[in-house]
């Protein structure tokens, strides 16, 4: 009697036991990176005051409005490209325009890469690609753009802490 009840309670689970499976493990990362980056970038772009766009530390780096902005440039490039479609056509902005304009412009640009990298699967990680002047593999390229991605993440904690601000991810648990 057991046998006749588990056994159409396993073939009912199997095939939410395959879908957990998933066929693509580094495209699933790499969207999840993008997202985890991407809200912590926009969370760091919020807490920064409006005056303070224009603080940089030293006058060889960029501002924090500049910062904001190639980041939004960036997240066009490398997410078009590695997800193989065409980047919006956008009006230009600049790291002198206000808070408000650079938010919304990188939030657009996490939003497409979100778009961007809905399809993306394993089966093209090997194939070369070209960006920035620099040849690579679409894994290459989704390293480089994880880790450009770290690497702004930790330059706009260092503008906050220098402003006497928390980053996000440092701020204590509610």
């Amino acid at each position: 009697m057991r046998f006749r009840v588990a056994l159409p309670c396993l073939a009912a689970l199997l095939p939410v036991l395959a879908a957990a499976q998933s066929t693509s493990p580094v495209a699933d990362a790499f969207r999840n990176e993008a997202k985890t980056r991407g809200k912590n970038l926009m969370a760091a772009a919020e807490v920064m005051p409006a005056d303070k766009y224009g603080f940089k530390p030293t006058p060889a780096q960029m501002t924090f409005g500049d910062v904001v902005n190639h980041l939004a440039g960036g997240n066009d490039a490398f997410c078009s490209a590695i997800g193989g479609v065409k980047a919006p056509a956008r009006t230009k902005v600049s790291g002198t325009d206000s808070k408000a304009t650079l938010t919304a412009r990188l939030k657009e640009t996490f939003d497409f890469c979100n778009e961007a990298l809905a399809k993306l699967d394993d089966s093209k990680l090997a194939e070369p690609m070209n960006m920035f002047g620099m040849s690579s593999t679409r894994a290459g390229f989704m390293l480089i753009a994880a880790d450009d991605w770290g690497d702004h993440y930790s330059q706009s904690s260092i503008y906050l802490r220098l402003n006497g601000l928390l980053p996000p991810t440092a701020k204590p648990a509610k």
